[in-house]
């Protein structure tokens, strides 16, 4: 089974990155606050990015390479909007 890197966006505007094997299962947790210690109260959520890694490992490294970007670099990795 893949594993995926997501970031969410809380409703105070941070942003939380993590990965899983079942991604609406993980954000249901988070909903309910038996996520992440640090996305406890921060919901709603908003997935904006999520990618696909074959392995463990791979997923693993690219979360905590995502930790270490900035906040203008995750930000990037964000698909905008499309103006009207």
């Amino acid at each position: 089974m893949n594993w995926t890197v997501y970031i969410l966006e809380c409703a105070d505007g941070s942003l939380y990155t993590g990965i899983t094997k079942d991604l609406t299962r993980r954000i249901t947790e988070h909903e309910t606050g038996k996520g992440a210690r640090y996305t406890a109260g921060r919901g709603p959520f908003r997935l904006v990015h999520q990618e696909f890694h074959e392995n463990r490992s791979e997923a693993t490294k690219r979360e905590a390479a995502i930790k270490t970007m900035t906040r203008a670099e995750k930000l990037e990795l964000i698909p905008r909007k499309p103006s009207l």
